[in-house]
């Protein structure tokens, strides 16, 4: 039976732009890759009828995923900017205690405690609240989308990852996600720029052209 590597993510693209590097490479190993995404991401749009862009982006998230060698994407639907809420509902936690059991992960990937968005906020104070019920018994890492910098917790211990193979196809699964830059273009660029400086960065640090830096959290 394959290794499973388990990604908690909010949006579509996140577990791209946070841990794509290393994902790729765990792909290309003979890992599982799965990916629980907490929304649709249909906000993004407002504009478009949400059955339109839902649509969109999960064709999106599937040739990015396929593209990485991920195996399964699962959807829990959950409405963004009221995650707090959704993440109270018996349902959701139950479905989620479900994937665990049934998937088994030897890792776990989720957002970190730094970034600012509220949604990502609320994946890592749900994962943590997980992991002190010890629901989780594998280790678990945080990455970080928007942040650029680790502000807190700067003592946990941290993986870090070459990605040199894989950083090209990190940044192409990013770019299949076309939706995002059509509509946040300004946004969806500099971000984009963002993981290309701070992959950079983290590899100079450790001493390779391109890593991955992550924190652990259990």
């Amino acid at each position: 039976m394959k290794e499973t590597v388990l990604v908690i993510a909010a949006h579509n693209d996140d577990q791209i732009i946070g841990a794509g590097g290393v994902l790729a490479k765990y792909a290309k190993q003979g890992k599982r890759i799965v990916t629980i995404v907490c929304s649709f991401g249909v906000v993004s749009h407002p504009h478009l009828r949400a059955e339109v862009i839902k649509k969109c982006r999960l064709e999106e998230c599937k040739k990015a995923d396929g593209l990485l060698g991920f195996a399964e994407t699962i959807y829990l639907g959950l409405k963004e900017s009221k995650f707090k809420d959704e993440f109270k509902k018996e349902a959701v936690r139950e479905r989620i205690k479900d994937i665990l059991k049934k998937e088994k992960p030897r890792m776990i990937f989720t957002h970190g405690l730094d970034d600012f968005h509220p949604d990502h906020k609320e994946v890592y104070n749900f994962v943590e609240s997980i992991i002190s019920k010890n629901q989780i018994n594998c280790p678990v890492f945080s990455f970080d989308v928007w942040s650029v910098v680790k502000l807190r917790k700067r003592d946990l211990p941290k993986m870090v990852v070459n990605i040199d193979d894989t950083f090209g196809l990190k940044m192409k699964a990013i770019l299949l996600h076309e939706s995002q830059f059509s509509v946040w273009m300004i946004g969806m660029w500099l971000l984009l720029w963002k993981v290309i400086l701070k992959d950079w960065l983290s590899g100079k640090l450790y001493g390779h052209k391109y890593a991955e830096v992550f924190y652990r959290l259990r």
